[in-house]
């Protein structure tokens, strides 16, 4: 059986205490408006569920640079909060006094308190039980939709471009795009070896990629302006589709892997218990060497769950493994977290593979850096 030590994994599941730091680059004399606005938020982040408290740092040797970290009971309460339209409106006023940010998110492991200061209550949540093993690869993925109608003009100019150059610095490189379409709605999943703010950064920086951006424009149903840069922020952060989840075998993947990306049409509010299940299934299959997925993420946003996944089978091999569920039970669940009214039943056979072939998104372009 395989081990959580010889499998890469990450995951926001695992029930651990969250951290979340926010570097801040503020422009120089919007300091007093930022406080202002920071006081504003800070009120509001006081009452979203799961939070546990929050700290705002000046650097002192720099005070240009700022911190603000945060704590939360788990990562999905903060992921649906960071998420939701209700951030978006709600980080607007900042965004006029920051020149650069960046933001990490870590599980606790460990911590040390002062013996003589400890507080009588427990901290809320747990630390995360064991490392996690990596392979140094940042997983990330945006969505957006396209007017009804271009689907077809839409595709073709996303197929056709010319791909950047790989190597964005000496420590980060771009290893591989995969860009899939579901209806009117597109879905570019990206693996970036290193820094992916950098990488993202550079890639909109490149000619080809600045072209087929504007080419799409016309078509997209969320209207932007890329060269505004509160435009382009507000659109990439409602088009973010974050990894949640992430299993893989470690080591080289053999040769004959085909890649599908499966749309799961959540219930209204049951986007995060999908992705959850989904996530607990492919850490189940993990365990079974002779299981033919050789990789999946589970990418999650509102209720917009993508599964990605690698077979060494074809798909209509096995639907049920395909789907990401192992016997009629839990069929059954998630046939309860679907919009049933977009996904049908999956009370048998037929009905379980005429989802996965409805589910299965069109695969648009799947590019590798050569030595990815």
């Amino acid at each position: 059986m395989t081990t959580l030590s010889e499998r890469i994994s990450q995951s926001a599941f695992d029930g651990s205490r969250l951290r979340v730091v926010l570097l801040l680059d503020l422009h120089e004399g919007a300091q007093q408006r930022f406080m202002e606005a920071y006081e504003h938020l800070r009120n509001q982040v006081a009452s979203v569920p799961g939070h546990i408290n929050d700290q705002l740092c000046q650097s002192i040797e720099n005070p240009s640079q700022w911190l603000i970290t945060s704590e939360w009971e788990s990562a999905p309460p903060f992921l649906a909060w960071v998420n939701s339209e209700e951030h978006v409106k709600m980080v607007q006023p900042l965004h006029s006094c920051v020149r650069d940010t960046r933001s990490l998110r870590f599980s606790v492991l460990r911590e040390t308190s002062n013996i003589a200061s400890l507080a009588p209550e427990p901290p809320k949540g747990r630390l995360q039980a064991n490392p996690r093993v990596g392979d140094g690869v940042v997983r990330h993925a945006l969505t957006f939709t396209v007017k009804p109608g271009s689907e077809s003009m839409v595709a073709e100019i996303l197929a056709g471009y010319t791909s950047p150059e790989a190597r964005v610095d000496d420590t980060t490189r771009l290893r591989r795009t995969s860009l899939f379409m579901h209806g009117n709605r597109v879905v570019r999943t990206v693996e970036v070896q290193g820094d992916l703010v950098a990488a993202l950064r550079h890639i909109s920086q490149q000619p080809e990629i600045r072209a087929v951006e504007e080419a799409v424009n016309p078509y997209l149903e969320q209207d932007r302006d890329l060269s505004d840069p509160n435009s382009a922020r507000v659109f990439f952060t409602r088009a973010a589709l974050p990894a949640v989840h992430h299993v893989a075998a470690s080591g080289q993947q053999p040769d004959g892997i085909r890649r599908h990306a499966l749309f799961y049409p959540a219930k209204e509010g049951c986007g995060m218990a999908l992705a959850r299940m989904l996530a607990h299934q492919d850490e189940l299959a993990a365990d079974d060497p002779q299981c033919p997925i050789t990789g999946s993420t589970v990418f999650q946003r509102d209720d917009v769950v993508v599964r990605l996944i690698d077979l060494r089978i074809p798909l209509d091999s096995d639907p049920m493994l395909a789907l990401g569920v192992r016997g009629p039970r839990k069929t059954a669940v998630l046939r309860r977290l679907l919009d049933t009214d977009v996904a049908g039943g999956l009370s048998n056979d037929r009905e379980v593979a005429h989802f996965l072939e409805r589910s299965d998104m069109a695969l648009i372009t799947d590019r590798r850096a050569p030595d990815a």
